[in-house]
């Protein structure tokens, strides 16, 4: 409750209100200490609503995620946006397809594209488990590591995993390009505190 109040610049008292008539609604709002308010599992919200700026954002960050995302992500993006465009009111949609009809970005296509590997990726640093990937070097040699994920960056138009190596017991930069095969293992990391990517991201070859 402190949080909300803190974020909204409301009292604490407001929220404790807000969500009693919330509940009162028949809304099903539970609470546990140290996790906060919660939706009951089961409950869904209605649908989203999207002004046409909004829905205009998402079409045009499409063309982005097209040219620089790999395959997994596409996928996940061009699903969601269909959501946004099954909520639009049919006015919306019309100006939503001419927009898309009139709307390019030209680039070449490069070969960070040509994978689908970012989404297993993702999901490994957000739960903060340990990958498994059968990677090939500058020197086509393939080796097998055990990485701790801890971020992607997207540098010299290439995406990057950095990670801790149980291998090299250090931390490497392996290019997502040149992985062959990756499996999310669901073990959760071995080292207790790794190195922010902030401070990762200094000792790259790169001017940020």
């Amino acid at each position: 409750a402190e949080k909300i109040a803190a974020k909204y610049n409301i009292s604490v008292r407001t929220v404790y209100r807000d969500i009693k008539a919330i509940c009162e609604q028949g809304i099903p709002v539970s609470f546990e200490q140290h996790r906060g308010y919660f939706l009951t599992e089961g409950y869904f919200l209605p649908p989203v609503s999207f002004s046409l700026d909004e829905a205009n954002a998402l079409l045009l960050m499409h063309s982005v995620v097209e040219r620089f995302a790999d395959k997994s992500i596409l996928k996940n993006y061009t699903a969601a946006l269909d959501k946004v465009k099954s909520v639009l009111r049919n006015t919306q949609k019309e100006k939503l397809e001419i927009l898309q009809e009139h709307t390019r970005f030209q680039t070449i296509h490069a070969s960070f594209t040509d994978f689908d590997h970012l989404s297993v990726l993702q999901n490994a640093i957000s739960s903060k488990t340990i990958l498994q990937l059968d990677y090939k070097n500058n020197n086509n040699e393939v080796s097998r590591r055990q990485v701790e994920p801890i971020g992607l960056i997207f540098y010299a138009f290439n995406w990057h995993l950095a990670g801790w190596c149980h291998e090299r017991k250090d931390y490497r930069d392996f290019r997502v390009s040149r992985i062959l095969k990756v499996k999310n293992t669901e073990l959760p990391f071995k080292k207790a505190d790794h190195m922010d990517l902030n401070d990762y991201m200094k000792l790259l070859p790169v001017n940020y």
